[in-house]
């Protein structure tokens, strides 16, 4: 397995679910990237400000890894600019066709046992089958003991 890094993976999902729980804790709100983002896009500027802020630490993070290791942070893509930016505007589109991205139904929702969201989240699990991840979870949920 190529790129296999449990540890630094490991330690990176607990910073998200944290960052998740104090944005949910503090604010009420879901630390979905598609609906900060789009929230910044809006007519509404109400709650501007922190999305704002979460946006700009967000890319000010990886910004801090790339300096701070640039050659972990090389990437290399090896496509065009307009293919770039169409398949952005591709996947923008589903996110808000979908009603979120998996930072928002994967590890908000998910973690809230929300259940139903599933096949929304499945996307970014292995085999890009969540059709059937969600019924085999749900499978696995029904048999426990209640």
């Amino acid at each position: 397995m190529e790129n296999f890094t449990p540890v630094s993976g490991s330690i990176g999902g607990a910073l998200i679910g944290l960052a998740a729980a104090f944005l949910l804790l503090g604010s009420g709100r879901i630390a979905g990237i598609s609906g900060i983002l789009g929230g910044l896009m809006s007519a509404d500027r109400n709650g501007t400000m922190w999305r704002l802020v979460f946006i700009l630490c967000l890319v000010g993070g990886a910004l801090a890894v790339g300096y701070a290791d640039p050659a972990r942070a090389a990437v290399t893509i090896e496509v065009s600019w307009p293919l770039l930016v169409l398949a952005g505007l591709v996947v923008g589109f589903g996110t808000r066709l979908g009603s979120g991205c998996t930072s928002g139904h994967g590890v908000c929702g998910i973690a809230g046992s929300s259940l139903d969201i599933l096949p929304a989240a499945g996307h970014a699990l292995p085999l890009e089958q969540p059709d059937a991840l969600a019924a085999t979870m749900l499978g696995f949920l029904d048999g426990l003991p209640r």
